[in-house]
């Protein structure tokens, strides 16, 4: 009996080079993927991570039926691939695309929502499955485990509700809500990684301490590590202006150094997140400044598709795995089970977001009390907010593989019920949250309101009461008298008491004009008003 020419190809292209046809069969899918997405971009109801699931899933159902059941994988998870390859253009991006202005003016609130929220939604996961888990029948995993699974679904993914919300109408919510992801991933991760340091073996009332110093250090040291390698490019962009000769360089130089930070922060056992993020943040800040304008185009575009296809990709994995039998039939747990589980877990996760956003943003506003130019965080803002961190995403689903498989595969029933549970999870928030996202944000921001609301805060005049002071006056003037100096520094005092986030914003202004921006690049100060 003859064969057919595609087993033909099948048995050259196998023989010589074996991953050339589902390399070849994922590019075509996720080019497939693309042009969906782009059908489907102008009703804004389907993001591109449910574009991307969907059209996983009928993959994976086909390649099901073509194999008769045996798999639904065109590719092997590894969990090394996502962390080294796809996760570091995403969060790179993330740094260099944001809105610095907003970022840091809202940092604080971003930190605690990023940071305190984690542990607290962590704490509440934790413990939730550790005391619900065996009830549900669902026993075996140890103390480690609980609090992985704490991590684990403490990671948000907000990409549903930012393409939803406008970041020129809702600007502060979009920068919230922006930020917030971004630190809340890298908090999971570093926590993440800090859970795995505990001996267990020896805890005792310390532990707890131990792991929050941990975490403590991991999060500065990774963070000032990015900050250096950032600074460090700008100054030599800056210094060399490699645009005299080639644009290419200047790209090239802007790309690797990224990629290196990364790089640099896994090998000293960092989080290679927080320093590619905030490299990212300082890159756009300065080193974007002192390349050539073609490269500055160039460099947001290329920054934009490479985390574009890394996010598609991902998403596009899980769809197929949703359909991976194996891990089914491996599992401790019968449907309806893994069902039970995984309706505790989503409640829990909804317990936790709850738990942190709406008494941190009572906290923030009692902070911005005495600032008029910024917005407060109103009723309808916090249940936006809450709403944007109930998907969970490609972060999550990395580190439940991490931790509960190796390589992608597991022959443990605990493992593959945990790993199958999380897909579940992020399968579930995804596609109905997300789904439910736009109606929910029309009904509590309607467009009008929105508008009216960007065109009133869009430009403010600096608080009541407050000095206006040149930006590249310094701190304190050897220039002049000891009462003088003395008088600003207690006037910087009251205000710093009494508006902690409009003070350290401006200050931090009139350093980086002062100081930074002169040695490391970036637009000359402008005296007019903050907006």
């Amino acid at each position: 009996m003859g064969i057919g020419l595609t087993e033909f190809l099948s048995i050259e292209l196998a023989t010589e080079h074996p991953q050339v046809i589902p390399i070849s069969v994922f590019i075509v899918i996720l080019c497939l993927c693309l042009v969906i997405g782009h059908l489907l971009e102008e009703n804004r109801w389907v993001n591109e991570s449910i574009t991307a699931i969907a059209v996983g899933a009928v993959s994976g159902t086909v390649i099901l039926l073509i194999s008769k059941g045996k798999s639904s994988h065109i590719l092997v998870f590894d969990e090394e691939l996502f962390f080294i390859y796809l996760l570091p253009p995403i969060i790179f991006n993330a740094g260099f695309q944001v809105k610095k202005k907003k970022f840091f003016h809202n940092f604080l609130t971003i930190m605690s929502f990023g940071v305190i929220g984690v542990f607290i939604s962590t704490t509440i996961i934790s413990f939730g499955t550790w005391w619900l888990f065996p009830k549900l029948g669902f026993k075996g995993l140890t103390a480690r485990d609980y609090l992985a699974i704490g991590t684990i679904f403490s990671s948000t993914d907000t990409v549903c509700t930012l393409q939803i919300l406008h970041q020129d109408e809702t600007p502060l919510l979009y920068s919230l809500v922006f930020g917030e992801g971004v630190v809340n991933d890298a908090t999971s991760v570093v926590l993440f990684n800090a859970v795995q340091k505990i001996h267990f073996e020896s805890i005792n009332g310390l532990t707890a301490l131990r792991v929050f110093g941990n975490f403590l250090y991991l999060f500065s040291t990774s963070t000032l590590l990015g900050i250096g390698v950032g600074l460090v490019t700008s100054f030599v962009l800056k210094t060399l202006y490699f645009g005299r000769h080639s644009t290419t360089r200047e790209l090239a130089i802007m790309v690797l150094m990224a990629y290196l930070s990364y790089m640099l922060a896994e090998l000293f056992s960092l989080s290679g997140i927080l320093t590619v993020f905030f490299c990212g943040v300082l890159m756009s800040h300065y080193a974007s400044y002192n390349v050539t304008e073609s490269s500055r185009i160039t460099s947001r575009h290329v920054f934009a598709m490479l985390s574009f296809i890394s996010e598609t990709f991902i998403f596009l994995y899980v769809g197929t795995d949703a359909l991976d039998f194996t891990k089914w039939k491996t599992s401790s747990l019968s449907v309806g089970g893994t069902l039970e589980v995984s309706g505790v877990i989503t409640t829990l996760v909804l317990l936790g977001r709850a738990a942190f956003v709406f008494p941190l943003s009572v906290l923030t506003n009692l902070m911005n009390r005495n600032t008029q130019r910024s917005e407060s965080l109103t009723f309808k803002h916090q249940v936006i907010i809450c709403w944007a961190g109930l998907m969970r995403g490609a972060v999550s689903i990395a580190l439940a593989f991490k931790q509960f498989t190796y390589s992608g595969v597991t022959t443990d029933p605990l493992n593959a019920a945990m790993v199958t549970n999380t897909i579940v999870v992020v399968l579930f928030t995804t596609l109905v949250f997300g789904f439910l996202t736009k109606p929910l944000v029309n009904y509590l921001l309607p467009h009008d309101e929105s508008s009216q609301n960007t065109g009133n805060s869009r430009c403010k005049q600096s608080a009541p009461g407050s000095p206006k002071e040149d930006a590249t006056l310094p701190l304190l003037s050897f220039d002049e008298s000891t009462s003088t100096n003395l008088s600003r520094a207690k006037d910087s005092l009251t205000l710093l008491i009494e508006q902690p986030v409009y003070t350290i914003h401006r200050y931090w202004r009139k350093f980086d004009d002062t100081y930074m921006r002169p040695v490391f690049g970036g637009p000359r100060p402008v005296n007019q008003p903050e907006c």
